[in-house]
Order: structure tokens, then C-alpha cells, then sequence
């Protein structure tokens, strides 16, 4: 298990978590989950999901200041991290921006400090 996960965030919308204390993405109400990713998916995620956009964010989260369940999914021949619950702001330790290259592809992004292991 990966020290942190990560969650592709637009912009705005983590504007307004900040404001309300609490992250709570439309797939929460629609499929009971936050859909997360492990740090090297997230930009394969992003070139599928999110091709053209320029205001996305990653949220970088240890998986250990978690309180809500995680749960590990099978989905597109891979395993992929959901948080069943709502993301108080206050365990996120890092928001990095996620910008396309010059050629419009994402590219994996080195994790913050806050998320390397020691080992």
C-alpha cells in the first residue's frame, strides 16, 4: 500500500471545500465513493478523463489520516483506491497542480515530501 493516494481535483471545486471544511465530489452522492488513484495512475486517469483541461489539482493524502473506509477496486484491469466518505480538508498534506505537457499529455508527478517513505 502506498504511503499517500492521490484524488485529480478541479480547481473550483477544492476553492469551495476549502471554504466549507469538507470535499464531497459528485461521485460521492452518485456511486457512494471518492474515486482516488495511486500516485503513478493518476496520470493515465487524468489523459482518459480529463484530456483538454488546465485547472486541474492533485490531492495528496497518507493513507493512514484517513477516516473514513478505503477501499482497494478493481476497475480497468488495475486495483484503484476509494474513500467511502466525505475528505475533511484537514488530512489533505499537499495540493499540487496537474498541467498537461506541451503536446497536451499529463505526466506523472513526483510526490511531495510529505509523501515519500523513508524506506
Amino acid at each position: 500500500m502506498p504511503d499517500c493516494i492521490v484524488h485529480i481535483c478541479p480547481s473550483p471545486d477544492w476553492e469551495r471545500s476549502l471554504r466549507e471544511g469538507v470535499y464531497r465530489p459528485a461521485s460521492l452522492e452518485s456511486e457512494g465513493f471518492i474515486h482516488f488513484s495511486r500516485p503513478e495512475q493518476a496520470a493515465a486517469t487524468a489523459n482518459r478523463f480529463y484530456a483538454g483541461r488546465t485547472d486541474l489539482l492533485l490531492l495528496w493524502v497518507p493513507v493512514k489520516r484517513l477516516t473514513a473506509p478505503l477501499k482497494w477496486e478493481a476497475a480497468d484491469e488495475d486495483v484503484f483506491p476509494h474513500l467511502y466518505g466525505a475528505l475533511p480538508v484537514e488530512v489533505v498534506t499537499a495540493v499540487t497542480p496537474l498541467r498537461p505537457d506541451a503536446g497536451g499529455l499529463f505526466r506523472e508527478a513526483a510526490p511531495p515530501a510529505v509523501c515519500k517513505s523513508p524506506y
